[in-house]
């Protein structure tokens, strides 16, 4: 891979220099969760406020990811990575000085089109910077730490507010973010790939397109799902995606190159992750309020009380990685699916206001198992026969694909609860929560059937296999 220099660090300071903001960036999606009641008191949060917390970053993340991978490939992927760090940083900061609702609303936005330049070039950054023969264990490593940003994300939000205050969750990443650039420009290569034009009007269909979907998602509760303001979002958010496919196919540079979904690997390893995303993240969202709001622990206490779910992607994740190619991806990312809709379904089942937590624990292991087994492999299977070339590009696509689960999943299983008569109250909250939960079984127990389409992916086939000429990137400046 062309660079502008022809240097290979170490193997260590490679993946750390990569890894190290992916992880902050990834913490945030779920480092709000623990904050979530607190913000509810402290700032007169409504409960669709309380999502835009959460989707305001992860529609900012999703609407800018393939701009992002296509600034870097155009400009230094190194270079835009470093940029979305320090915009990330500012967006923190800002979230930190939030008095209000909105205010809050607008910084999370900001972090998000940071995190967009940060998320799918670390990947491809990995990818560029380390040996063939050590692509697989690094991408386990990068699996590892991406689910130990999962994680902790909880933790760390419920610690630091026991400690702090919540505006600390966001002055944390300060620190981290001044660390990481260094770093990167000592650590890795500015690759580039092909120099073409922004797909701007693709961008802004995308970007558009999802927004009005999730928002009337949002809205259909209180306005009424057969309200004219919600149909007419659904229908023209629904026509601007379609725009978008058929503007793809026609534009000269385009943000998502259709050519990527004749890989069945590549195809299904994003329905999967569009699917893990919405299921997973969706439901997390609503049992980590369950933990406080009905079983009444303190965010330190709900973030120690889920970590046999959350801690356990650390583990497995690297390991998954490690033995993909061995015991194949398909086989990995199908039995991790199985296992985490099968802990929605038994949790969703078992909620109700008198819960002993020791009877939380087998499902909460068993679902952070399943994530782990998900996280490495589902990296694998993406860009296993792709070339060099195009790694940005499918990090990218795959990124936005799980981003947009993550914020379709928290609208709709927020929609669900709602719809269910749910508050954020003890006898209010049960009742309400076991339908959204069970929502996202389904979609995971979907994912799974999905998943089966997958290659077997148990061969040691390198992601420099497709041929030299595809592999040309433009000389560097």
């Amino acid at each position: 891979m062309s660079s502008s220099t022809t240097r290979r660090r170490p193997f260590g300071l490679v993946v750390a220099a990569a890894s190290v903001p992916m992880f902050m960036a990834t913490l945030d999606n779920l480092v709000m969760t623990n904050a979530l009641p607190v913000l509810h008191s402290e700032l007169g949060a409504t409960v669709e406020e309380l999502q835009w917390f959460v989707n305001a970053y992860t529609l900012a993340f999703a609407g800018f990811i393939l701009v992002a991978a296509a600034l870097g490939d155009r400009f230094g992927r190194r270079s835009v990575f470093i940029a979305g760090i320090a915009i990330f940083g500012i967006g923190s900061v800002l979230a930190a000085l939030s008095g209000d609702p909105a205010s809050l609303i607008a910084a999370r936005a900001l972090q998000g089109f940071g995190a967009a330049g940060v998320l799918p070039l670390s990947l491809a950054l990995i990818s560029g910077g380390v040996a063939p023969e050590r692509r697989p264990l690094a991408i386990g490593i990068w699996g590892g730490i991406s689910g130990l940003g999962v994680a902790v994300g909880p933790l760390v939000g419920g610690a630091v507010m026991e400690g702090w205050s919540w505006q600390a969750i966001f002055w944390i990443n300060v620190p981290v973010a001044i660390v990481a650039i260094p770093l990167a420009l000592y650590a890795l290569n500015n690759d580039y790939g092909l120099r073409a034009r922004i797909d701007v009007v693709g961008a802004a269909l995308a970007g558009v397109g999802v927004l009005a979907l999730v928002h009337a998602i949002v809205r259909g509760n209180d306005d009424g799902w057969d309200s004219l303001g919600v149909i007419a979002e659904v229908v023209a958010g629904s026509l601007l995606l379609v725009a978008f496919v058929w503007w793809q196919s026609r534009a000269k540079a385009p943000l998502v190159p259709l050519r990527l979904f004749r890989d069945r690997s590549f195809s299904v390893t994003n329905i999967v992750g569009f699917a893990f995303s919405f299921g997973t993240f969706g439901a997390v969202f609503i049992l980590i309020q369950y933990m406080q709001v009905v079983q009444g622990s303190t965010p330190l206490e709900a973030a120690v009380q889920t970590t046999p779910w959350t801690l356990a992607p650390m583990f497995v994740a690297p390991l998954a990685g490690f033995i993909a190619p061995r015991v194949g991806t398909r086989a990995l990312m199908v039995s991790g699916l199985a296992l985490q809709g099968g802990a929605l379904l038994w949790l969703g089942l078992m909620l109700s206001q008198t819960l002993d937590y020791g009877l939380l624990i087998a499902p909460f292991v068993m679902a952070g198992i399943g994530m782990g087994l998900v996280f490495a492999p589902s990296a694998t299977a993406l860009l296993a026969t792709l070339a060099p070339i195009d790694h940005a590009k499918a990090s990218g696509v795959n990124s936005t694909v799980r981003e947009i689960g993550i914020a379709l999943g928290t609208a709709v299983m927020t929609a669900v609860f709602v719809g269910a008569g749910g508050e954020l109250l003890p006898d209010q909250y049960v009742d309400a929560a076991r339908p959204a939960v069970l929502v996202g079984a389904a979609v995971l127990f979907a994912a799974m059937i999905a998943a089966l389409w997958l290659p077997a992916g148990t061969s040691q086939t390198t992601m420099d296999a497709a041929p030299a000429d595809q592999r040309e990137l433009t000389p560097t400046a």
